[in-house]
């Protein structure tokens, strides 16, 4: 396979307007996604674990090495309320100190 040689050099002034529009029209037609901002969870099991896990001056590191979680960013999936595995808070929660329960909540229609 031939090596191809590239050549680097300035742009002209014409070259860079022509860039630009092109640029603009392709941002235009094209517009970036809007970033979501995530919050932790507010309320339920997620903030619990998040709330108990700042009380105690833990790091989502320290918490899920504890867990024996290989990565420490499910520990702060669980607590923005992300995809979380039963398994995963379970192991957060007794890193924690904490209990889990199911409770038999009433429905109103």
């Amino acid at each position: 396979m031939a090596k191809v040689k590239r050549t680097v050099r300035k742009l002209t002034a014409e070259e860079k307007a022509r860039h630009a529009k092109i640029r603009e029209q392709v941002t235009e037609e094209f517009p970036p996604a809007k970033k979501k901002r995530h919050l932790p969870a507010r309320t339920g099991i997620a903030a619990a674990l998040r709330k108990a896990r700042k009380a105690q001056g833990l790091t989502y590191y320290a918490v899920a090495k504890q867990a024996g979680i290989p990565n420490s960013n499910t520990v702060k999936d669980v607590e923005y309320d992300r995809d979380a595995k039963l398994s995963n808070i379970e192991a957060i929660a007794k890193v924690l100190r904490l209990k889990l329960e199911l409770v038999d909540a009433l429905i109103r229609d």
